[in-house]
């Protein structure tokens, strides 16, 4: 079985660790999974552009980057095809991996966990994992109820065909599942 390499790992080797270090990063990353809500995502495989610029401060690597990619999905009203166009900015603080006076990476027993540690961003030695910030941010951009338009009227829901192509008296009759039985039957009056 093969080790597929994550995407979004960034290696910051290159970056000094001194505060004030500074570098800037172009990548294309494709999408591994579908990245959105149930009506509209960035397709599995499509790129997502990411300008990053990266500087050394001292608690850690700050992350300063504009996202830009395309989802795709339906219009909730019309079932037509939408794109909607995702240029996002997120900004983000990677800590350094905790150390003891070796230099080795610190082990952490359970009960030492702070809670106020666990939303925070962690550096793995050089590597940094933007893939939580880059979904978060796609996703907090997507509309969970994607239109084509904000005039967007919708189906007909006797036919399916699309209001805005119907005249305007566009109608069905409606007969009461009661009495269609009886449309087959003559009341005229029959002299007998």
């Amino acid at each position: 079985m093969t080790k597929h390499s994550n995407p979004f790992l960034l290696n910051t080797y290159e970056l000094g660790r001194r505060a004030g270090e500074m570098k800037e990063y172009q990548l294309d990353i494709p999408a591994h999974v579908r990245i959105g809500v149930p009506l509209i995502a960035v397709p599995e495989g499509d790129l997502i552009e990411v300008d990053a610029r990266l500087e050394s401060v001292t608690e850690g690597i700050l992350v300063s980057a504009e996202i830009y990619t395309v989802a795709q999905g339906e219009c909730i009203r019309c079932l037509d095809p939408v794109e909607m166009v995702i240029d996002r900015k997120i900004q983000e603080l990677y800590r350094y991996e905790a150390t003891n006076e070796k230099g080795r990476k610190k082990k952490r027993d359970d009960d030492e966990i702070d809670l106020d540690d666990v939303e925070e961003l962690q550096m793995e030695g050089d590597l940094m994992n933007l893939e939580i910030p880059i979904i978060d941010a796609i996703i907090l951009t997507l509309p969970v109820n994607p239109l084509c338009s904000e005039e967007c009227l919708g189906l007909c829901p006797d036919c399916g065909e699309k209001w805005e192509s119907l005249p305007e008296d566009h109608a069905h009759e409606v007969i009461d599942a009661r009495w269609s039985g009886l449309g087959g039957v003559d009341f005229g009056n029959s002299d007998k």
